[in-house]
C-alpha cells in the first residue's frame, strides 16, 4: 500500500519532473518504492531507502514492473555521512515522535547541504510547526486499514535548512 504522504509526493514528482530529472534522488522511508519509481520514470538516478526488509524485497519488483531501475538501501541513512543527494524525498515520516524528531533534523541538514528536500504529510501529530514551506496540496486515496477516511488531504512541503 501507499501511505498518503507517499502518494502525494509521487503525484508531485510526476507533475514536476524537472525537480528530479538527471539528479541523484533518495526516496527516504520508501515503503513500496512508488516515489523512487516516479523519480526514475522522470530520468532520475533513484535510490529507495527503507530499513524494512520486506520493503527491500518489494521495491525492486515494483521497479521492474514499471520498467525502471531503482537502487535499494536498507541501512539507516540518517546515521551515516551525507551522501550528496541532489533531491531527498520523504513521505509520511511524522507519525511517531522519535522518528519525526530524528528524521526532520536529518532532512534539514540535507537541505543545508544544498539538496532539494521535499516532505509530504497529511497532518500527522508530529509534523514540525516550522522549517517547512508549502509547495502543493493533493487529496489522495487511502486504505481504510490505515486511515479513517477513503481519502486524505496531504501537503507537500519544501524543507528549509
Amino acid at each position: 500500500f501507499c501511505w498518503p504522504g507517499g502518494a502525494a509526493l509521487t503525484r508531485y514528482v510526476l507533475d514536476h519532473p524537472d525537480v528530479v530529472r538527471g539528479k541523484r534522488v533518495l526516496d527516504f522511508a520508501a515503503g513500496c518504492g512508488v516515489t523512487a519509481i516516479a523519480a526514475a520514470m522522470n530520468g532520475a538516478m533513484a535510490t529507495a531507502a527503507d530499513i524494512d526488509l520486506v520493503a527491500a524485497q518489494v521495491i525492486p519488483r515494483n521497479a521492474t514492473l514499471n520498467n525502471v531501475n531503482v537502487a535499494v538501501v536498507t541501512l539507516d541513512v540518517t546515521e551515516g555521512a551525507d551522501d550528496g543527494w541532489d533531491v531527498v524525498l520523504a513521505g509520511d515520516v511524522c507519525y511517531e515522535r522519535p522518528m519525526a524528531g530524528q528524521v526532520f533534523g536529518w532532512l534539514r541538514r540535507n537541505a543545508a547541504a544544498g539538496a532539494t528536500v521535499l516532505m509530504a504529510d497529511p497532518g500527522r501529530d508530529y509534523l514540525p510547526k516550522e522549517g517547512l514551506e508549502r509547495v502543493a496540496q493533493y487529496t489522495v486515496p487511502t486504505t481504510m486499514d490505515l486511515e479513517k477516511d477513503p481519502s486524505r488531504s496531504t501537503t507537500v512541503y519544501r524543507v528549509l535548512p
